[in-house]
């Protein structure tokens, strides 16, 4: 797959079955060396200082001409090999990676942007990403509007002379709520605005950002991406209107990614697909029975047919992943949420999602823009790859104590 080609997915949008890549991967395997073993999974690089075979290659680096590695920070060959499969994978000009998913955000909003700015930031995008554009990047003089989860071709009324770009997760990670994207980025284009999306929940495998017209794709590869819960890492993939740019600031930075993580990362994705199935069949499984127990009011899972903007997941994503929420008809006061939760022996309490281990958080939301889950109890669940029928019974027999 070249640069800014398209990934075309082998099933309609939200149904069948996906390649699992292993073409693309294999790109990156190492080549063989006969004065070295050769391993499935490359070798792990460490250190600072990178050696110069000759003098004149040392010259080249300081007139800007020498295409190697000339030091530690200038991402060893286990970040690159790593960085070079999810480029390929979504289709993008330059992708890096970073120490984590919030870093990957950061860095991209202060790549382009400036002091005067005016930024869009949906409502439902990652938290710490909101509270850096209001408490960081405000300080720069960079000024941040809210607008609504579910926008679409109305981003037009909240975009000034001096907007520059604007911030979409789709879906948010607790509430779920889809843009309209290709409304927006058409929109955006017309006005020279860069687009950047978290599209973390989908995976590379799920959407292709970049063919619905955005500029900008994030990922926490802590999650899905990595699976096991071991590894803190992001990654930001740039189409080629904006790679230099991008590339530029990232290097200025002299930011890098630990070897460790981008090892773990890059065998993470070998199984990313096979594992995205089974989460994906078990959330639904779980999602429909949710939508028959009496004490739940409003199961919130893109995939189903309830959710309101269930005909932009069909359209525009080729899957769904383990990660959705759930609210109750009854108000609970916290004292019953814990007689429920701390009864539950599958699900464990913790933040993040996409490992192998199935996960529950529980919290009121209460949003800039008007929403109606406005201080009702979330519950969040990330599907895991328990059995599951076990997930269900342990579900059951916690809704007893409600």
């Amino acid at each position: 797959m070249t640069a800014g080609k398209k990934m075309v997915p082998t099933r309609p949008a939200g149904q069948g079955e996906m390649t699992d890549h292993t073409g693309i991967l294999a790109k990156t395997w190492p080549q063989r060396d006969q004065s070295t073993a050769t391993t499935i999974n490359p070798p792990l690089y460490k250190g600072s200082t990178v050696l110069f075979d000759n003098y004149g290659e040392m010259l080249k680096v300081g007139r800007h001409e020498y295409q190697g590695i000339t030091y530690g920070t200038d991402r060893l060959p286990t970040q690159r090999q790593f960085e070079e499969a999810m480029r390929e994978l979504e289709g993008g000009a330059v992708t890096r990676v970073f120490q984590s998913g919030i870093a990957a955000i950061q860095t991209a909003l202060l790549a382009f942007t400036k002091s005067g700015d005016h930024i869009l930031v949906c409502d439902n995008a990652y938290g710490p990403g909101q509270r850096f554009c209001q408490k960081v990047l405000n300080k720069y003089n960079i000024d941040c509007t809210l607008i609504p989860p579910s926008v679409g071709a109305d981003i037009a009324e909240y975009i000034r002379p001096n907007t520059v770009l604007i911030l979409l997760e789709s879906p948010g990670s607790i509430t779920f709520e889809i843009q309209d994207i290709p409304a927006i980025t058409a929109i955006a284009r017309q006005r020279n605005i860069i687009t950047l999306l978290d599209a973390t929940w989908a995976t590379p495998l799920y959407m292709q950002p970049f063919a619905l017209g955005v500029d900008v794709s994030i990922h926490s590869v802590t999650k899905y991406i990595c699976g096991y819960s071991d590894v803190l890492a992001g990654t930001v993939t740039v189409n080629e209107r904006y790679s230099h740019t991008f590339d530029s600031f990232y290097k200025l930075m002299e930011i890098y990614t630990p070897g460790e993580e981008c090892y773990l990362a890059l065998r993470g994705l070998h199984s990313l697909a096979t594992r995205l199935r089974q989460h994906e069949q078990s959330a639904l499984t779980i999602a429909r029975w949710l939508q028959t127990v009496p004490v739940v009011d409003n199961v919130l899972h893109p995939a189903l047919p309830c959710h309101p903007q269930h005909h932009l997941w069909q359209r525009d994503f080729q899957g769904s992943s383990g990660l959705f929420s759930f609210t109750f008809h009854h108000d609970y006061a916290d004292a019953e949420l814990a007689a429920f939760i701390d009864s539950l022996q599958l699900f464990r309490l913790g933040y993040s999602w996409g490992g192998y281990a199935s996960l529950l958080t529980a919290a009121k939301v209460n949003r800039t823009i008007p929403s109606k889950y406005d201080g009702k109890t979330i519950v969040r669940l990330s599907i895991g790859l328990e059995n599951c029928d076990d997930l269900i019974n342990d579900l059951a027999q916690g809704f007893t104590l409600l």
